[in-house]
């Protein structure tokens, strides 16, 4: 029988079916943590006498709580308060007790951890993988079963490898045409999530295919996965093909030599079947799209950067209608109000979702040149330190420094606003990554999530702006 790529990667980790309402028992490939959703899995484990079943298939880094500001004078690192540093110090006894490899402040692999597990290419097609954070998904780019975990289940995968799951429906995303300058990965799952709803794939596992997925680069793929958990999915996965293969080989944990040509052989097989079926399929021709932006106070309150923010009083769905004027009050924008225009105080280019050296290199093509507008703070974070470096050799990080904006070292950063780095209460903010519920970026902080491009553009104006103005401006 055809088969779907979710459905050749969740059979062949079955380790025990689920019955009569039961769930199955999966068995994980790879398990990443880091230093906020760990201690109290490692608590668990202590307290109960448990060793780390499979120490060499965990991986943990260190990213939320970490600050992007170098080192003071004195060497310290400048933590935002002492529970952000007591996370990071128990981090390091928990994985230097139960013999885990850390990447920790001193590493030059360390970053956020959805974006160093496939810069090492310890991320790999067929597998599944699991981390108590939300953004796991991200994985699902190289045809993995990735998702995020709560802090039981990380105690749970630690102890024995495995994890107790209900088996999640199918859904086919398929992606028809081809994107027009100025629009990126980011505005096609903004477009997606506003299509769909937050909840529309509530139970499902997305798979993302069509001719413009099978145009994206890796790390496009990577950002369309990333923010399959916003529209309520359990995983997002991507087909791996020649573009994941070329990005995996030669990694450092990738397999070398013969293990690699016997690892693609099985790689080439994941595909999904032709005349596999799908418990749901949608299809969106990507050719039309314009640059995305959000207005409100969840991902899937987005529309083209050219259109106007809704009027609540036109819903006709009496719970949504509840919601929207709620968003619009915490954002303070009117019905009707164009989002061009919209003035912001801060921009921050960064995140699991778009801290590439691509997403960087976007952002450096649009305000290469030119200024930060006057009042606007702009932050620019790569995703790890190999990154970082990797941008500095090719000088972006000039661009942005002599544009006005600040260069900082890897980190979380300003996505969750958790280490310091935060848009102050009722301020503006253009930003890339994932979320932009109430709070999310600081206390009283409003969010715009948008694409690297519109981003650049938007610092520079000072203002929301459409990135292809700029673009047409420099040839």
């Amino acid at each position: 029988m055809p088969k779907t790529l979710f459905e050749k990667i969740w059979e062949s980790h079955t380790v025990a079916p689920g019955q009569d309402g039961m769930p199955a028992v999966l068995g994980i490939d790879l398990h990443l943590i880091h230093e906020v959703t760990s201690p109290q899995a490692f608590a668990e484990l202590r307290a109960r006498g448990l060793k780390v079943r499979r120490p060499t298939q965990t991986l943990a880094t260190m990213d939320h709580s970490t600050p992007t500001l170098p080192p003071n004078g004195d060497g310290a690192l400048p933590f935002v308060d002492a529970m952000a540093a007591r996370q990071l110090e128990q981090l390091e006894v928990n994985c230097r007790e139960f013999g885990i490899p850390l990447h920790g402040m001193d590493s030059p692999h360390r970053g956020i951890v959805h974006v160093i597990g496939p810069e090492l290419g310890v991320t790999q097609p067929g597998m599944t993988i699991v981390c108590g954070d939300s953004h796991t998904s991200t994985h699902g780019a190289f045809g993995a079963l990735a998702f995020g975990i709560g802090t039981s289940e990380v105690a749970h995968v630690l102890a024995t490898q495995c994890l107790l799951q209900h088996r999640p429906r199918t859904f086919e995303v398929r992606f028809e045409g081809r994107l027009q300058p100025g629009v990126t990965a980011k505005d096609v799952i903004l477009a997606l999530i506003a299509e769909i709803g937050v909840g529309g794939g509530t139970g499902h596992v997305l798979e993302y295919t069509g001719p413009a997925i099978r145009a994206l680069d890796m790390e496009a793929r990577m950002t369309i996965c990333n923010m399959s958990i916003e529209a309520g999915a359990r995983a997002g996965m991507v087909a791996p093909d020649d573009t994941t293969f070329a990005y995996l080989a030669g990694r450092p944990c990738a397999p070398q030599g013969a293990d690699w040509d016997a690892a693609v052989a099985v790689w080439r097989a994941l595909p999904t079947d032709a005349g596999a079926r799908y418990d749901r399929s949608v299809s969106i021709d990507v050719s039309a799209l314009e640059p995305m932006i959000t207005y409100g106070t969840n991902p899937g309150m987005g529309l083209p950067i050219t259109g106007r923010v809704p009027d609540p009083d036109t819903t006709p769905d009496v719970s949504q209608r509840a919601a929207l004027a709620k968003a619009l009050a915490y954002m303070d924008l009117r019905p009707g109000q164009p989002m061009l225009g919209q003035p912001v105080n801060v921009v921050f280019v960064g995140s699991c979702t778009n801290s590439r050296l691509s997403d960087l290199r976007l952002a450096a093509q649009a305000i290469r040149g030119r200024r930060v507008a006057e009042g606007v703070r702009m932050l620019v974070v790569p995703g790890s330190q190999q990154i970082k470096r990797q941008a500095e050799a090719e000088g972006l990080h000039r661009v942005f420094i002599e544009a006005g904006a600040e260069w900082r070292e890897s980190g979380c950063s300003m996505c969750l606003a958790m280490n310091g780095d935060q848009v102050r209460p009722g301020e503006y903010a253009v930003s890339t990554s994932n979320r932009n519920f109430e709070g999310r970026q600081g206390p009283g902080a409003r969010t715009f999530l948008a694409s690297p491009l519109t981003a650049a553009a938007s610092a520079i104006a000072g203002m929301v702006a459409d990135p292809r103005a700029i673009m047409e401006a420099a040839g």
